[in-house]
């Protein structure tokens, strides 16, 4: 069985991230989302297990202490983690898989996966981000200022990835997610052993 290609997208927060990934995933059956562990509080309307694992602190240190998580973080106080042993299964099985993770969570997958495919998606402009993080009305001045320093820290890394996409239209910016997914499962090296196996020759 081909094995299942591990997507990382990352983002400031505000740029769109999450509902581009969402309206992929809905148009896109052979792709899925990785849930990651956090400590923080679930939002209104979010599932354990389905938005992420929701686990409190004690938990999660023990976790990484057993060396379980591909990578961790601490982001605004609460940690966040992805369980190698859930990716390997889902790759495994020959599944397409999206892992929403910052640039520091990515760098650490990447030393595991070496074959991970980076994508960072960034706003059309700091006015416009800032625009967004207010029209959330979640967050206070403090935290809305706290975000907009760390999304300048974040956009300096985007060269670290493999290709980048600006959210300035959201359309036009699903339609750019959708076409790198496609084009990477098009790559002549993951179609080796299927050619392999139509003409007759043994396994690479």
């Amino acid at each position: 069985m081909q094995q299942g290609i591990l997507f990382v997208v990352s983002a400031p927060s505000g740029a769109g991230k999450t509902s581009l990934v969402k309206a992929l995933l809905e148009r896109d059956r052979g792709l899925a989302l990785s849930v990651s562990c956090t400590t923080r509080p679930p939002r209104e309307g979010e599932q354990d297990g389905v938005h992420y694992h929701f686990l409190d602190r004690e938990a999660f240190e023990s976790a990484v202490s057993a060396g379980r998580f591909v990578e961790h973080a601490e982001v605004f106080g609460n940690l966040y983690g992805t369980r190698e042993d859930h990716l390997r299964a889902h790759l495994d099985s020959g599944l397409d898989l999206i892992l929403e993770i910052d640039w520091q969570g990515a760098r650490q997958v990447r030393s595991r996966f070496p074959g991970v495919v980076g994508v960072f998606i960034a706003p059309p402009s700091l006015p416009e981000l800032e625009r967004r993080l207010r029209g959330r009305g979640t967050d206070g001045e403090e935290v809305i200022a706290r975000r907009l320093a760390q999304a300048i820290e974040d956009l300096g890394h985007f060269a670290d990835y493999d290709y980048l996409v600006i959210n300035g239209q959201f359309a036009v910016a699903l339609e750019d997610l959708q076409s790198i997914v496609s084009a990477e499962r098009l790559r002549s090296s993951r179609g080796r052993d299927r050619v392999d196996s139509l003409l007759g020759l043994p396994d690479s």
